[in-house]
């Protein structure tokens, strides 16, 4: 994330770097967190991700390239979300996970409502890549203010298969 004086703090997303893309991850590490929600509709979202980005910065764990950093999101029940956020090195004391698979990745733009349709095309890409997913992730390349200054609202589909 990039800070600026005019109010963009997400760094500019270019698509192609992930639509469509294959990725094999060997134990790629993560800083967990949860997010409560209420029908998949998150509820203290924004107080989450600051808090893991202050553990983050205090521990000198950003990846060296922000362009780098992934924020994924897994909703394994409709209460409850998972926040995955790529860092350097191991935090103490935090709760962390490490991937290892591989994942495919595709790019939509669009509203939040969208994801099970994205969820469905993902599938769908994953078969005609002879792929069966097996979990799925989202990263949001913006922030509501950036989406809106920016003009999109990006969203990449990580679909880890066998």
């Amino acid at each position: 994330m990039a800070q600026s004086t005019n109010d963009i703090c997400c760094s500019e997303f270019k698509p192609a770097k992930l639509d469509k893309k294959t990725h094999v991850w060997k134990n790629k590490l993560f800083l967990k967190g949860t997010v409560m929600q209420f029908m998949h509709f998150p509820l203290n979202m924004g107080t989450v991700i600051s808090k893991m980005f202050a553990k983050i910065e205090n521990a000198e764990a950003m990846p060296a390239n922000t362009e780098d950093f992934l924020m994924l999101c897994y909703d394994p029940s409709p209460w409850k979300s998972e926040i995955h956020m790529t860092v350097s090195k191991e935090i103490a004391g935090e709760t962390m996970v490490a991937l290892s698979g591989t994942f495919l990745s595709k790019v939509y733009d669009g509203p939040y409502y969208m994801v099970p349709k994205w969820m469905k095309d993902m599938e769908n890409y994953a078969k005609e890549e002879g792929k069966t997913v097996e979990k799925m992730y989202f990263h949001y390349a913006y922030c509501p203010k950036c989406a809106q200054k920016y003009g999109h609202n990006y969203c990449v589909a990580f679909a880890q298969v066998k």
